[in-house]
Formats: structure tokens, C-alpha cells, sequence
């Protein structure tokens, strides 16, 4: 058995000075799955993937990647892609240029080759013909998806994406799920999906873990359907809410 890609153990996470956000957080994520974090408002979702990609330092345990101890986010080519929430395109830039960054940022590659790997980029999202617009051009699906084209621009074989479907009309939202699957069964991808929009989860996510504000930690872990008929009332609940508004 091929050992995690993603390993997480004994996490705290929070802010100098306060109780820990989450604690004792611990899972791995394995190659080639879709694997989710969920909560609700206020639980520690997006915190916790600041910590698991190095943009934050947990309080208290360790992260690894690939069998490395994660570094900062910015120490080194990173092994990961990432699409952050709302997509955090560089506004002034054209959606070309945007994917380019971490080629022009990580690789010494001459220009033509650059701007071909993220035309390819673009294709694999469906933007090939968007390339010269600027981001306030897009709609709000548009710009997720060239996002994910930004993230996969350094050929990764593991992506975080930071709620995909947030704000997204459900046939937008059934797209890019849609998208997601693709891309994860062409290129092999492991994804690490952080939301709280839940009605497309039953399609597309293998595993996740239920982060709880009132545990301060993981209240439940494993595949969806069967978090679905948990024992535990609260669990049972999220993912009946999750299956009613799919």
C-alpha cells in the first residue's frame, strides 16, 4: 500500500494569544482521491488548509507532503496547487498571464514555452478562448476555473481547492464538479476540497472529515454515504441537510 499523500497529525490551529480554533486534528489524505473537508460556518475549514499548505503555522503538530514535512508556502517550488476562495486572481493581469505566474515564478522556461503550457492550461478548463480577458470579465464560474487552471499550471499531482462552488448558480456548480472529476481521472490528481456547499458532495468526494466548532476538532471521518447513517444524531444531520440540498 502506497503511503499518504497528504498526512496530517496531532494539528492545532488558531491564533497567538487564544484557544485553539481546532485541535488534535489528525488524517491522511490517500493518492488519487477526492477528499474533503466540510463544516459549517465558523468551524475551521479554511484555516486549517492555510496550515496544510504553509500559508499559516499550526500551534501544535506537523504536516507533511509526500513524506516531507511541509514548509512555507513560499520557501520553494511547491509540490501542490492551489485555488484559493474567490479565485484571488491578479486583477490587472489577463487570465493568460495569470496562469504564466508560477511558470515565470518556478521555472526557467523561455517565454513561448511558458505562454503554451498555459494555454494548455486553459484548454484542459475549457478558457482557451478567454485567455485575453482580464478576470472582471469572467463570470464567477469562469473565474474559478481559471484558477484551477493557474493551480495546475507547475504540473502538480496534488491540488487544494478552497470552496469551488461558493456563490456558483447549481448548474454552474454541477459543471465544475463535473470538471473536477476529469481532471482528477486524466491527470491522476489528489484533491483536497475545503466547503461548506454541499449538494454536489455525494458526487464527487471519496472521504472527508467533519470539522465541529463545539468539539474544536474532527466530530466524524470517511465516506460520505456512510457519515449519512451515522450513529451520531449531529453527524446523521449534516449529511441529511447535505443529501436534501443535492
Amino acid at each position: 500500500m502506497t503511503s499518504p499523500i497528504v498526512e496530517a497529525r496531532s494539528l492545532a490551529v488558531g491564533w497567538p494569544g487564544a484557544a485553539p480554533l481546532l485541535e488534535g486534528v489528525s488524517f491522511d489524505v490517500h493518492r488519487g482521491e477526492i477528499f474533503a473537508i466540510l463544516g459549517g460556518s465558523g468551524s475551521g475549514k479554511s484555516t486549517l488548509m492555510r496550515a496544510l499548505i504553509g500559508l499559516e503555522s499550526p500551534v501544535s503538530g506537523e504536516v507533511a507532503i509526500a513524506g516531507e514535512l511541509a514548509p512555507k508556502l513560499e520557501a520553494r517550488r511547491p509540490t501542490f496547487g492551489v485555488m484559493f476562495q474567490q479565485g484571488a486572481l491578479f486583477g490587472s493581469l489577463t487570465v493568460l498571464q495569470n496562469v504564466s505566474l508560477p511558470l515565470e515564478r518556478w521555472t526557467d522556461l523561455p517565454r513561448d514555452a511558458v505562454l503554451a503550457i498555459a494555454r494548455a492550461k486553459l484548454r484542459l478548463v475549457g478558457l482557451e478562448e478567454a485567455g485575453d480577458k482580464l478576470p472582471s470579465e469572467l463570470s464567477g464560474g469562469m473565474k474559478k476555473r481559471a484558477a484551477i487552471a493557474r493551480a495546475l499550471a507547475l504540473e502538480p499531482s496534488l491540488v487544494f481547492l478552497d470552496e469551488p462552488s461558493s456563490g456558483l448558480d447549481p448548474v454552474t456548480s454541477a459543471g465544475l464538479d463535473d470538471l473536477i472529476l476529469t481532471l482528477k481521472r486524466a491527470l491522476g490528481l489528489t484533491v483536497v476540497i475545503v466547503t461548506h456547499e454541499l449538494g454536489s458532495i455525494f458526487a464527487i468526494v471519496d472521504r472527508c472529515i467533519l470539522l465541529d466548532h463545539e468539539q474544536r476538532g474532527v466530530s466524524a471521518s470517511g465516506a460520505p454515504r456512510e457519515l449519512a447513517d451515522s450513529d451520531q444524531p449531529k453527524v446523521r444531520a449534516f449529511f441529511q441537510r447535505a443529501a436534501r440540498a443535492s
